[in-house]
């Protein structure tokens, strides 16, 4: 998914000065930090964000880079831990960055800003323990459809392989009920302290995965995830007058989340097949249609094909080849109004390609009779030709 602006994330102008920008991100960093939010799994997602945003935009070289190449000047890189935000695109922990913004380092004795906004619980430390549940992924589908199925609208019946929710153990991931216990490892803390030489690394817990809870009988059709691969079928309403590349969203029809953790989200892109008469640009349709060198010349009733059925035009006498004659209304529905677009309809002349002797003949008797007067193209072309060449 494509980054967001960073003024954007912060809700501040490109004008800000660095105390706004401060004092933006203290506010928003307070609203979403973890531990204020402990049963919404997305706030820490958004928490990174906003960290990453500061930390390039209070920072004065940072913030000239990012005015000028955008997300490129950092590589493209996300939050991780560790590291600056420089050419390679790291960026400090949220958390350091934090403790940094309130000018505390949340640590020693006494009161602390911590204390202030986490009512004395020690709100500064990051949370390690993620808990069973986990929220599943999204997922993308492609699916074509005809030119028609776009206009009308369809509902399709999708057929996709998913992790789906465990019939066995009903996405609990035991086979018991609520059976599950604080892992023996990390004390529930969901990390440990390994050493490394001269160095201590926290890294997650290798026996519950960081989760700091384990399952004392993990269910034996999902091996405790609560979930499985399944074939699942969807039914998705498309709507009338969709577009080339359009995105819907089904809700929760993604893969199912870890130990009934929440679901993910479905996206489906829309393709068109190309059509054999029509062409679509926005809410309009094109097509051309060949007409003989008779009647072009003498004019009358044309009828084209629209969406609908047949439709006729009247052709003036003496119509050119790519002369282009509209149709209201028989495009393409707009959705969210309640009328369409328009069909252009763009005339090709046939010339003759098999005339015999006798229609030759009378061809060229008839092209003498008519002489150069009825042929304004040619005779405005070559008069420009003429003055072309002095």
């Amino acid at each position: 998914m494509a980054k967001r602006c960073y003024y954007e994330v912060l809700s501040v102008s490109r004008e800000e000065t660095r105390d706004g920008i401060k004092k933006s991100y203290r506010k928003l960093a307070v609203k979403f930090h973890p531990d204020k939010n402990p049963d919404d799994p997305s706030s820490e997602d958004k928490f990174k964000e906003i960290g990453e945003a500061y930390e390039v935009l209070y920072d004065e070289q940072k913030r000239a880079a990012y005015d000028r190449y955008g997300h490129r000047a950092f590589g493209g890189g996300g939050p991780t831990a560790g590291g600056g935000a420089g050419a390679g695109g790291g960026f400090h922990d949220p958390f350091d960055v934090f403790r940094d913004a309130f000018g505390s380092q949340g640590g020693g004795g006494g009161s602390s800003i911590f204390d202030e906004l986490f009512g004395n619980t020690g709100g500064g430390r990051r949370r390690q323990k993620q808990g069973l549940k986990r929220a599943g992924s999204d997922l993308r589908y492609d699916l074509q459809i005809s030119l028609e199925e776009a206009a009308f609208g369809i509902e399709k019946e999708l057929e996709l392989e998913k992790m789906g929710r465990c019939d066995s153990c009903e996405g609990e991931g035991s086979t018991k009920k609520g059976e599950v216990t604080t892992c023996g490892t990390c004390g529930g803390a969901g990390q440990v302290i390994a050493s490394r030489g001269f160095f201590q690394v926290q890294q997650a817990c290798p026996t519950c995965k960081g989760a700091g809870e384990i399952i004392a009988n993990p269910c034996k059709s999902c091996g405790g995830e609560g979930r499985v691969n399944k074939t699942s079928r969807i039914k998705l309403k498309i709507p009338a007058g969709i577009s080339q590349s359009s995105r819907l969203r089904s809700s929760g029809n993604g893969e199912a989340g870890i130990c009934n953790g929440p679901a993910g989200d479905l996206y489906v892109v829309i393709h068109l097949r190309e059509h054999e008469i029509f062409e679509r640009d926005e809410d309009d349709l094109y097509c051309e249609m060949p007409i003989s060198f008779s009647h072009a010349t003498l004019g009358g009733e044309l009828v084209v094909p629209t969406l609908e059925g047949k439709a006729s035009i009247k052709i003036p006498a003496g119509t050119q080849t790519d002369t282009v004659f509209r149709l209201r209304a028989k495009g393409m529905p707009i959705i969210g109004a309640n009328h369409k677009g328009d069909l252009l309809v763009k005339t090709q002349v046939e010339v003759p390609t098999r005339l015999n002797k006798e229609q030759k003949e009378k061809l060229q008797a008839f092209a003498e009779s008519i002489g150069e007067e009825n042929s304004p193209l040619h005779e405005t072309f070559f008069e420009k030709a003429k003055n072309f060449f002095g």
